[in-house]
Parts: C-alpha cells; structure tokens; sequence
C-alpha cells in the first residue's frame, strides 16, 4: 500500500496518486478574442462571486494562448483585493488573445489537460462567437471534468441573443462611436468634405448602423443590405457617388458614411484578391484591420466622381481600436456585473454547457446546444433584421437615391444636372442600384407602409388604385321635367357676377 502524504490543506494522497485529485477545484477565467468594454466587471463579479461561495479562483492569461501549448505557467491568482475596482477600467485585467484550440485536436485536448492540471474543474469563457464555438468544443471534450460557461462579449452585438438585448461592451462602444461622428461631421461641414468612417462589424452591420442612425450620419452602409448576393466594388462605389451627387444637387458639398468593415467579406474573394493581399486569423477570418478598405474605397470614388466631373475631398477614417478598450459607460458596468455573478452563480449550482444571458431582469441559460446552428455546426451568428421598422426608418433618414428620386422628374433633373449628363444618362448609370434593392424600398415610402400594416395584421386600404366601375342601368324612357323658370332677381344676380 502507497505511503499517505500530508496536503498543505489537510487532505491527504498516496504516493503515486496525481496531485491533481487532491488539491482543492478552482474556478479558472480567460478572455478569448478582442476586447471589449465591460471585461473587468465580468471578472471582478465571478471572482468575488466564486471566492464569497468558498472556491479559489485563477486568471488564464491571454486567453487560449499558453494552455492550448500545454503552458500552465501563465495565470493570475484572482483575489477580492485585486479585482474590487477594475469594473471602472477598460481593458482586460487578465489579457486576451485570439488563438484557436480547436483548429487542431491535440490543441484541445491540450486545453483540457491544462486546466486538470491547474486543477480547474469550473471555467469561465468571456468572448464572442469564435470564443463560444471553443467553450462549447472544450465542454465537449472535458466530458464533465470541467463545467464550462460563456459569458457573450463583443462591440459587434452579433451573438444570438434573444431580441433586443445586446452584448455587454457594444453599447459603450456606440456612445463613443457616436461622439466621434459627430465630430466628424462638423468638421465635414465646416472644410466641405466627406468622411468615410469604417466601423468594426466583421459579420454584421450593428455598431455601424447603431452609431451612424444615432448621430444622423448621411448613410450607412451595412453587409446584411446584400446578404442573398455578392456585393461589387463597383456598385459600393456607385452607392456612395449617388449620395455625394444627391447631396451636391442640394448644394451640400459634406456628408459622413458610416460603413460596416463586414462589406469586406461581401466582395468576391477574387475581387477582394486583386485590390490587396489577403490575411486570416487563426479563427479563419480576414484580417480586416490590415485592408485599408476605407482608402481603397476613396480611390474608387474619386475615379468615378472623375468621370462626371466631379471631385470631392474624401478623408478615409477607421474607428474600432478606440472604442474597444474604452472605459465601460454605467450601463455596461452594471450589466457586465450581473452576468459575472449569473455565469459564477450557474457553475455554484453545478450547471454546464450554458452561455449566460439577462432576460426581463432575470439569469437565463441559454445552452450551448440550442444556441448551435445545425446548419454550420457552430453557435449562430445574429445579425440585422433589414424588414425591422428600426433599419427602414434608418434608411429613411439617410441621403442616397432611391425610387422616389427616379419617380420625380425634377429631382432626377436636379441630379443629372449635377453629374453633367442627361437625365436618360444617369438613369443608365444608377437605376440598377434600385433594381437589386429590396422590394419594399423600391417601392418607397408607400410599401414600407404596406409591408408595416401587413405585419401587424391591420389590412392595407387601396387608396391608390381605383375602384372597377359598377355596369350602367338602362335609361327609363320618362318625360323630362321642364326646366323652373329664372326670376328676375335671379337673373340679374347672374348678370352681376
């Protein structure tokens, strides 16, 4: 029988026996992808939240990084003292990274070994979809030696959460985003320029179309617009030669364009190979941040403004790195705060295999399982619903032509006008934009009045279209009353008149 060694916690192992069955379990906490405002105040509230329930918990450095290399040495003790206050920060107290465990098995099993090993038997995932696709690939994995939950981070708000709830750090993200539009549009207006301001949003269009609407830039430009098809570099550039051309008709030489940096993605991949060489991550995805899509994109329009004459100063600007580790604004404190505590709370009680969600002020679970799109075996991707009332009063606020430009004769006039050709030319040069548009704002303002009273299930009055006419009756052949005779002070009224 093997010799039995005391455990600086009393406990006691024989010779021989691991040491990872001995030592008391841990809660472990890691960051996975990019950052995002809110990160420390997810860390603060499951640290102290696991500490208060008697667990010792260990900060995982720079994400998957070190574990998934079999590294155990790159960790934080995690202390009430040390994370008290660091819900006030930007940042990540602990690092992050966007390493990739599951690209490979011996990665992950790795990842599963590392933790055993640190003796975690409960762990916290903080990041987007690429972040919850590993925690749920790594539950698997662990087979109920490790619980695992994932708290949804992203400034992208693009994690298929129920409606109406965002991910924690994109509302921050678009107060800031914000500020700096309006900035720009001021300066815009006062130097007669354009900015094009290109947003973080890889796969969908949330924080552009969230700063741009609310700052009132002149358009948007979102990647869910052209989900069903491929999206040209040409008709991007005619897009915003249409707005800048509307805009000068008006005799406004500015405007702002708030474009998702996810219209990338929409370019043939051998279109997008020939304006520049293309880099992916480790998750597979393009390495948006290193196309200069915006300065690509003013080139573009400047070329074809060149061809009606036209020239415009374009200042190209990208927003995303000074909106990510900003300090979190009090909604994201607090609400970061309550899914530190659910997702440490969830793990106390022994769930598993959960990403943690806020609904109507309550902790739902949302388990890996239903949140999994069967079709790409990965967690769903939520992105903007464009027959939402909000993106079509968004479209109706933004200046780029639509169908009720090509209806009105003047203002066609006024455009063509403008570039220097014949109303027939830009018909030629524009139209098609409207032909691939959706069919409700081809229609204009009168089917997006339709298609809203068709969803509530309110029926649509035809005021246009007129009423068939009923058949006439058969004439009666009935004597013809004789005409009353005019008086005098009748006729001399009419007279008078």
């Amino acid at each position: 029988m093997g010799v039995l060694n005391s455990h600086n916690n009393g406990r006691q192992y024989r010779e021989g026996e691991s040491i990872v069955s001995t030592q008391p379990k841990r809660v472990g906490i890691l960051v996975g992808g990019g950052p995002a405002p809110g990160i420390n105040s997810v860390i603060g509230a499951a640290t102290i939240r696991s500490i208060n329930h008697g667990a010792e918990v260990v900060g995982i450095l720079d994400g998957f990084k070190w574990i998934m290399r079999g590294d155990i040495d790159h960790t934080k003790e995690l202390t009430i003292e040390r994370v008290s206050r660091i819900h006030f920060r930007g940042g990540s107290y602990i690092g992050v990274s966007r390493d990739n465990p599951t690209k490979d098995p011996r990665n992950l099993e790795n990842t599963v070994t590392s933790l055993l090993r640190l003796n975690i038997d409960k762990l916290i995932t903080i990041g987007g979809d690429d972040t919850a696709y590993s925690a749920m690939k790594l539950e698997e994995m662990a087979a109920s030696r490790i619980r695992v939950v994932h708290v949804p981070k992203t400034i992208d708000n693009d994690l298929d959460l129920p409606h109406g709830i965002s991910t924690f750090g994109f509302q921050t993200a678009r107060h800031l985003g914000v500020d700096i539009v309006k900035n720009l549009m001021v300066d815009a207006n006062t130097t007669s320029r354009w900015f094009f301001v290109i947003t973080m949003g890889r796969k969908a269009g949330h924080l552009a179309l969230g700063i741009g609407k609310a700052a009132g830039a002149t358009l948007t430009l979102i990647p869910e617009e052209f989900r069903d098809r491929k999206l040209s570099m040409k008709k991007l550039t005619d897009i915003l030669v249409g707005a800048i051309i509307k805009r000068l008709s008006y005799g406004r030489t500015d405007g702002v364009a708030v474009l998702a940096e996810g219209l990338v993605e929409r370019l043939s991949h051998e279109e997008l190979s020939s304006l520049v060489d293309v880099e992916r991550d480790a998750h597979d995805n393009i390495r948006i941040a290193e196309i200069s899509f915006g300065e690509i994109l003013k080139r573009s329009v400047q070329n074809r403004l060149a061809e009606f004459g036209l020239k415009t100063t374009v200042v190209a600007k990208n927003i995303g790195y000074e909106l990510r580790c900003a300090d979190p604004i009090p909604f994201d404190m607090e609400y970061t705060r309550d899914l530190g505590f659910s997702a440490a709370q969830f793990l106390m009680e022994g769930g598993n295999g959960a990403m943690v969600s806020i609904q109507d002020n309550h902790f739902v679970p949302m388990f890996f399982r239903e949140i999994v799109d069967p079709k790409t075996k990965r967690t769903r991707v939520r992105m903007v619903d464009t027959k939402s009332e909000s993106f079509r009063i968004a479209r109706r606020y933004m200046i780029r032509l639509g169908q009720d430009d090509f209806s009105d004769p003047h203002e066609l006039a006024k455009y063509a006008a403008t570039a220097h050709v014949s109303l027939e030319e830009f018909q030629k040069q524009f139209y098609y934009l409207l032909e691939e548009d959706s069919d409700t704002f081809r229609e204009g303002i009168g089917g997006w009045y339709k298609e809203s009273r068709k969803r509530v299930g309110v029926p649509v009055k035809q005021t246009a279209a007129k009423a068939p006419k009923t058949a006439s009756k058969p004439k009666q052949n009935t004597p013809k009353k004789a005409a009353p005779k005019k008086t005098a002070s009748a006729a001399t009224k009419k007279s008078k008149k």
